[in-house]
C-alpha cells in the first residue's frame, strides 16, 4: 500500500475510539465496545481513529488492544487505524502506540512519550527439596527472560522504521525515557505533531 498523506486537525475531530485513564481490562472492554461500531460503520479505504491519553498500566492490555489493531489491519489492509496521543502516552500506552504503522501515528502538542522497561515485584521464597529449590528459581528465571523477549518485541515495534535503534532504547528504557512530541516526529517515532 502506498503512504498515506499526512493528516492535519481537522481530521481528527471525531475519532472513533476514544481512551483516557489506565490501561486496564475496563479500558479494553470500552476499547471493543467503540471498536465494533467503528468497523461496521467504515469501509475499504476508510479510517479509523483512535485518541489516547494514558499514564500507562497493563501492558499484556495494551498488547491484546494492539493485537486487535493488527488483526484488522491484516483483514482490511486498506482500511486505516490512525493513533492520536494527547498529554501523555506513558509505558502501556505506548506500547499500545506502536501496533500502529509510524505514518498514522499523530501526538498533539506537548504531549510525551514514556518508554521504560517492564518490572517485576516478585518475593521468591526458596524452602524445601533442593530440587523443587531449582525449579522454583527456573521458573522464575523463565518467566523474567520471557518477560524480556516480549518487552523487546515491543521495543522493535515501536522503533521499527525510525531513526531510534534498539541499543539506544535500551539504554534509556531503565530510567524512564521521556520522548516530548516534536522531538518524537524528530526521531521519526510518529509522523506529525497535531
Amino acid at each position: 500500500m502506498a503512504s498515506a498523506p499526512p493528516l492535519t486537525a481537522p481530521d481528527f475531530q471525531t475519532p472513533a475510539i476514544l481512551l483516557s485513564g489506565p490501561v486496564d481490562y475496563d479500558m479494553y472492554r470500552d476499547f471493543r465496545a467503540k471498536l465494533e461500531p467503528a468497523l461496521g460503520q467504515t469501509g475499504d479505504g476508510d479510517r479509523i481513529h483512535v485518541e489516547l491519553s494514558t499514564l500507562g498500566g497493563d501492558p499484556e492490555v495494551a498488547r491484546m488492544m494492539g493485537e486487535d489493531i493488527r488483526f484488522h489491519s491484516d483483514l482490511h489492509p486498506s482500511r486505516r487505524f490512525v493513533f492520536l496521543g494527547k498529554a501523555a502516552i506513558y509505558s502501556a500506552g505506548t506500547t499500545f502506540m506502536s501496533f500502529f504503522a509510524i505514518e498514522n501515528r499523530y501526538l498533539t502538542r506537548g504531549t510525551r512519550l514514556m518508554i521504560h522497561e517492564r518490572k517485576m515485584s516478585k518475593t521468591l521464597q526458596i524452602e524445601g527439596p533442593l530440587t523443587t529449590c531449582i525449579a522454583s528459581v527456573t521458573a522464575t528465571l523463565h518467566e523474567i527472560e520471557s518477560s524480556i523477549a516480549i518487552q523487546n518485541e515491543g521495543f522493535e515495534n515501536l522503533i521499527r522504521g525510525s531513526q531510534v535503534t534498539m541499543a539506544t532504547v535500551l539504554e534509556k528504557a531503565p530510567s524512564n525515557w521521556y520522548i516530548e512530541a516534536n522531538e518524537a516526529v524528530d526521531l521519526g517515532l510518529v509522523t506529525a505533531v497535531i
